[in-house]
């Protein structure tokens, strides 16, 4: 019995070692296989890939993608400054009194125009003219005293201090009657400029005291715009920078300069300050009239297109898709460019394209590069 088992082992590890064998057989077979069907199908698609770009090219029926184009032109580039100002008039004052009393007259009227001197309002002066008619009587006297004093002492007649008191008592009576005349002055209040009564403050009857504005009067024929523009664009601003004003209050629109460029940055907001002078003739434009101001801080000829042509790949590089035409066909291609300063629509382009180039414009986002098109009007 055990030469029969030892028999039948034997027998089983033969047969399992053939199977083992026959397996390991098959499988490097079928790999063998595997990796000739791949290598078929890699030649195949190489064929077909082939095929599909020379159907491309003959095939008149395929359906390529419209575009339209325009040619790449220089012209002139501008860049503003964007910001906002208010209309100051060169002469716009608040008239005071510099004494107190009773206003006894006000000889103008709002809205009036009057010039460089005109009296304006009167304070009652009835106590000072009755102080300079006394004491024009006195300086009369001692003017005529002091004057036949003089005479006799030309001809060494009388005494000196005779003719030194009398020089005396003229002289302080003149003097004494001129600072009369100085205070009477201070009770009236007159135009420093011409301009326009812009508002009346004092009533006839009313207290004018020195603390207490009586009239406001404008000139508004000089006038100056004034903003604050922020310190990053003080490399670009310069006395004589051309500015675009517009008045949306009014809808006008004026070309001027900047005048002046303040020399202090206010350390509150970071900013300092810009002046630009305008002629005002028809006083058309008021105070604190709100303007916005473009401040012109580049100007250069060169390739201007549309900005929102521009497109970027992964990399961050700018781009545009142009044209050129190719044995009777058009293709699109990728032309990374260098992009300079944008303002609204409009982009500066500093490399990249030449001019006359034909750039893509409507179906620039749907095509891609070394692509057959249709250029359509």
């Amino acid at each position: 019995m055990k030469k029969k088992y030892l028999i039948f082992l034997s027998l089983m590890l033969i047969s399992s070692c053939g199977e083992a064998k026959k397996e390991s057989v098959n499988l490097l077979k079928l790999k063998t296989e595997k990796n000739s069907l791949i290598r078929q199908i890699d030649s195949l698609s190489e064929i077909l890939n082939s095929v599909e770009l020379n159907i491309s090219k003959l095939d008149t029926n395929k359906r390529l993608p419209s575009v339209t184009v325009f040619n790449a032109k220089e012209k002139l580039f501008q860049h503003f400054i964007e910001v906002q100002g208010t209309v100051e008039a060169d002469q716009s004052v608040e008239l005071y009194p510099e004494n107190s009393g009773s206003i006894t007259n006000i000889y103008v009227k709002e809205g009036q125009k009057v010039y460089k001197g005109q009296t304006l309002i009167q304070i009652d002066n009835s106590v000072l003219k009755s102080s300079i008619v006394e004491l024009e009587t006195q300086f009369e006297l001692a003017k005529t005293t002091f004057e036949r004093q003089k005479r006799l002492w030309d001809q060494n007649i009388g005494s000196e201090i005779q003719f030194l008191q009398a020089k005396a008592q003229k002289e302080g009576l003149e003097n004494s009657l001129e600072s009369l005349k100085a205070q009477e002055k201070k009770l009236k209040i007159s135009a420093p400029f011409s301009g326009t009564i812009d508002e009346m403050f004092a009533k006839i009857g009313g207290l004018a005291a020195p603390m207490i504005p009586a009239v406001r009067l404008v000139n508004l024929n000089q006038i100056h715009v004034e903003s604050e523009v922020t310190e990053t664009y003080l490399k670009y601003v310069r006395k004589g920078t051309q500015v675009e004003l517009f008045f949306p209050s009014i809808g006008k629109n004026i070309s001027a300069n900047v005048s002046q460029v303040g020399n202090y940055i206010n350390p509150n907001n970071r900013s300092f300050k810009v002046r630009v002078d305008i002629n005002n003739q028809n006083n058309e434009l008021k105070a604190n009239l709100l303007a916005d101001i473009k401040i012109n801080d580049f100007k250069k000829m060169g390739i201007v297109i549309p900005a929102k042509l521009i497109q970027k790949d992964r990399e961050g590089k700018q781009y545009v898709y142009t044209v050129i035409k190719e044995k009777g066909n058009y293709l699109s291609k990728k032309n990374y460019i260098k992009a300079g300063m944008t303002y609204e629509t409009d982009a500066f382009i500093i490399e990249g394209i030449q001019i006359d180039d034909l750039i893509v414009d409507k179906g620039a986002r749907l095509i891609k590069a070394n692509e057959m098109v249709i250029l359509v009007q």
